[in-house]
Order: structure tokens, then C-alpha cells, then sequence
């Protein structure tokens, strides 16, 4: 027995070594990943500065964030944390983060968004090709990376390419679970998805029906076990998804910023008005016609509360009530530049 166990240990690391020398060589098809993401660094990056702060709006809400952890987390617009941007957190908080560490300047708030494309293209690379090949996954990184919007907006300090980003992990994750079956892949696709709806809300729904198709129909396992798996990762994703929305409305009014774009001061009814259906309608202030589905009273356009004319509503004046108005900044001017 101790020859032939001589033997067993001696082989071993050999084909261990040889597995690892295959793993770690360098391939035609890496080169050509790495090609494809120098270009989408280039197009990303190069003479980024000539943006100069892009949507100002944006940029002054993070200059704001930066003054207090109360402005940080409720995503202030104002140095006074008077009124709220129309948008969930995640996007401003992660500009936040690196105008904090690099100092507030054009290039701090812009660089997250480019390494948040790049890193999506990559990452479509990792889903695609262990699928359908290499060339496949080349094809399908090349075209992301130089696909005029996606260009634009990772120019831009908006929000898309994180919730690009993180959409594409969801879905990574999703196919991941519907591979092996496990409960915890879905789970982390729901997390993602949630966090995407942290990062424009709505618009990160959009590929929860693909992954709940996908899993039911491809998934192992009985009908059963995956209707069981898709509820509980529906309960994470709610959980995730609404646990700021319910942090800022459970916070009484008087102690924190009106919420910009909103009727009744809340960012339930922001997600479903001005970010919702009233951009499916069409709405003052956002594409197609001024025809809502929605009545005027629940979806207000893109002025300020006693900005143009528009009267304030009741929840407004009871916010005034108990915030000082200034000169400054009681009837802050609409924003320079568009915020989608």
C-alpha cells in the first residue's frame, strides 16, 4: 500500500501543477478582452475633463451631500437641506464617496460613473462567453462598449451606468442559480435588483421578468421548489428595494427635505408619479406630450414648490411652516440642465 500511495502523492501535484499552468495562461481570446476593455476606458475617459461638473444638478446635490450625514443620506439638493433630488440614493452617494476621498471636482464625480461602465462590459463578457464561447462574449462586450449611449452616459455624473452595472450582475447571478440550483444565487440577484431600484427606481424592474421566466423555465428542481425559491427572493427583493423609501417617509417632515418633484411629499408617491407613470404619459418637463394619465394634482412638473407660478399644496405649506424661508433659498431657481 505504500508504494502505490507513493505513487497517488507524487501524480497529484503534478496534475494540480498542470491544471494550474492551463488556468493561468494567457489566451488569444483574454488578449482580446483586454483590447476591448482599453477601448471602453478610452472612450469613457479620454478628455473626460472638457464635461466640465455635466448636470449641474446633480453636482450641486453632491457638493450639498458633502456638508452633513443628514444631506448625505436624504440626498439634499440644497446646502440646507431644504429639498430632496428626485432620484433614490445610490447613484449620488457613490459620486459622494469619491468627491470625499479625491476632493470635490469635475473629474471625482465623473471617473465612478466610466469604471461603473467598464466594469459592465467586462462583466458581460463573464456571462456571455462561459455560454456560448469566447467569440460570442467578444462580440457581445464590443458592442456594449461602443454603443454611442452607453458612451454618453458613462460621460455623464447621471445614474445609468450603475444601474446598468447592476443589472447585468443580477442577471449574471440569476443564471448562476438557474446552473446550479441554489437558492442563495437568486437571492443575490434579488439583492441586486433592489439596490438598481436604489438607483432609479423603476427602471430596474425591467429585467425582473426575464429572471423570473428564466428560473421557472430552466431552473432544476421541481415547479414547486422554484415558485418556493422566486417568493423568497421577491420578499428580499422588497425588502432591499423599499428599505430607504421607508427610512425617509417614516422620518417626520419637519426633519427632513421636502421630497423634490413630488405632490404629497413622499417618495412613494415620487417612485410612481414623477418617475412612474407620469414619464410612461408623458409629462411637463419629460418627453412626449403633456397629456398624463395621471390628474395634475398628483404629478407635478419639474418646478420647485413656489417656483413659475404653481401653487404650493397643503403639504408644502405645512413644510414651510416649520422650515424658514429665505431669500436664497426658500424658492430655489429650477436646475440648470436636465436630470433624467
Amino acid at each position: 500500500m505504500s508504494a502505490p500511495d507513493a505513487t497517488h502523492a507524487a501524480v497529484v501535484p503534478d496534475r494540480a501543477g498542470t491544471r494550474l499552468a492551463r488556468t493561468s495562461r494567457l489566451r488569444p481570446e483574454h488578449l482580446a478582452l483586454s483590447g476591448v476593455l482599453v477601448l471602453s476606458g478610452l472612450l469613457e475617459l479620454v478628455r473626460l475633463s472638457q464635461n466640465g461638473y455635466a448636470n449641474v444638478y446633480y453636482s450641486a446635490a453632491v457638493k450639498s451631500m458633502l456638508g452633513s450625514w443628514h444631506n448625505f443620506f436624504f440626498i439634499s439638493a440644497d446646502p440646507n437641506g431644504l429639498i430632496t433630488v428626485d432620484k433614490p440614493p445610490l447613484g449620488l452617494w457613490l459620486e459622494a464617496l469619491s468627491a470625499k476621498l479625491f476632493g470635490f471636482a469635475p473629474l471625482s464625480l465623473l471617473i465612478p460613473e466610466g469604471v461603473c461602465a467598464v466594469l459592465a462590459v467586462a462583466l458581460l463578457y463573464r456571462i456571455v462567453a462561459p455560454r456560448f464561447g469566447a467569440v460570442a462574449g467578444l462580440l457581445a462586450a464590443l458592442a456594449l462598449a461602443a454603443f454611442p449611449s452607453f458612451v454618453a452616459v458613462g460621460r455623464d455624473n447621471g445614474v445609468d451606468p450603475l444601474l446598468i452595472l447592476l443589472m447585468l450582475a443580477a442577471c449574471g447571478a440569476c443564471l448562476a442559480a438557474i446552473d446550479t440550483g441554489r437558492t442563495r444565487w437568486l437571492i443575490a440577484s434579488a439583492v441586486l435588483v433592489g439596490l438598481a431600484f436604489n438607483t432609479k427606481s423603476l427602471a430596474a424592474l425591467l429585467c425582473v421578468p426575464a429572471i423570473v421566466l428564466g428560473y421557472l423555465v430552466c431552473a432544476p428542481g421541481s415547479p414547486w421548489r422554484r415558485v418556493a425559491q422566486l417568493a423568497a427572493a421577491g420578499v428580499v427583493l422588497l425588502a432591499v428595494a423599499a428599505s430607504w423609501t421607508l427610512a425617509v417617509d417614516l422620518t417626520p417632515a419637519s426633519q427632513r427635505p421636502f421630497i423634490g418633484s413630488s405632490a404629497n411629499n413622499t417618495e412613494r408617491e415620487l417612485i410612481f408619479g414623477y418617475n412612474g407613470f407620469g414619464r410612461v404619459g408623458g409629462q411637463q418637463g419629460g418627453p412626449g406630450t403633456t397629456k398624463i394619465i395621471l390628474s395634475a394634482a398628483q404629478v407635478r412638473p419639474l418646478n420647485r414648490p413656489g417656483v413659475g407660478g404653481i401653487p404650493e399644496s397643503p403639504e408644502e405649506k405645512q413644510y414651510f411652516a416649520t422650515h424658514p424661508r429665505s431669500v436664497t433659498h426658500a424658492t430655489p431657481p429650477a436646475p440648470a440642465g436636465s436630470h433624467a
